[in-house]
């Protein structure tokens, strides 16, 4: 049996785009995701992520409506993923991340997404944005 991950994403959007990171470390280097990151002992899933933006980005968000909850088998792990609509609120620095853009709607497909971030993606297209 895989193990298994828990963690929260930030689907943070502003002015008809989404924002998006790019991975500097690990097995998944240089692909893109949504940021945040595992949920602690005790927290809720909106706690986490207040405090994993705050870490790897050093940024203020207000955390919205939960969008899905994607549950993902890579090779290593079973993730399961809190995503989460966000808005910033603040300006960020990349304390983890390789890059980021703010991707439109047209742009979406342009980055290589993490397969657990892109199904994410295929909700958005036919909802949100």
């Amino acid at each position: 049996m895989l193990k298994s991950i828990e963690v929260v994403a930030a689907v943070i959007v502003r002015d008809g785009s989404l924002f998006a990171t790019q991975r500097g470390y690990g097995d998944f280097k240089d692909m893109w995701e949504f940021p945040g990151g595992k949920m602690e002992s005790g927290e809720t899933p909106q706690d986490a992520l207040v405090r994993e933006i705050r870490e790897e980005l050093d940024a203020e968000i207000t955390v919205g409506d939960l969008i899905r909850v994607v549950e993902y088998d890579y090779p290593a792990f079973h993730l399961k993923m809190h995503c989460f609509l966000c808005s910033l609120n603040s300006d960020f620095i990349l304390k983890e991340h390789e890059s980021a853009r703010w991707l439109t709607k047209k742009d979406l497909r342009s980055v290589n997404w993490l397969p657990a971030d892109l199904s994410v993606i295929e909700t958005l297209e036919k909802s949100l944005i």
